[in-house]
């Protein structure tokens, strides 16, 4: 079976995934472009909905290479806005694993997020925090 139609059962099942089920099947994914990642993004992750969620975290807008909303939230009265106190970030294409491929990148966070193509609506990234083991795996769907 191929990565993809593993990544796309594993988030409709909901189901936690560790990093180690997880990282083979990104490593075998394709890059995409910075230019791909332009627009809106719903998110998820792969804790199997054990995660609290002080934020109501919402997805990621990519506006262009230099202005990205890298946590966007979701608001009582369902309105999404941007959670600006981890400020901004901006988009460009680094190596990760043996591929060039888009990243996100904190302005003001020791982050950055790797992303690999599932589908051309499915992206599946990797965050990378300075000092903590390079395992935390989440997915984002474009919006229309």
């Amino acid at each position: 079976m191929s990565a993809e139609s593993q990544i796309i059962e594993i988030i409709a099942s909901g189901a936690e995934t560790p990093a180690s089920t997880l990282m083979p099947l990104y490593d075998r994914l394709e890059p995409c472009s910075a230019e791909f990642m332009i627009g809106m993004w719903k998110g998820g992750l792969f804790d199997g909905g054990k995660s609290p969620d002080p934020i109501n975290w919402y997805g990621k807008r990519f506006v262009s290479a230099e202005h990205v909303d890298p946590l966007m939230c979701r608001a009582e009265d369902g309105s999404i806005y941007s959670w600006d106190q981890w400020g901004l970030a901006q988009l460009r294409e680094v190596m990760c694993r043996g591929k060039l491929s888009a990243s996100l990148i904190y302005d003001s966070k020791p982050i950055m997020d790797y992303f690999r193509k599932v589908t051309p609506k499915l992206v599946i990234g990797l965050g990378d925090i300075k000092g903590q083991p390079l395992e935390f795996f989440f997915h984002l769907t474009r919006e229309s």
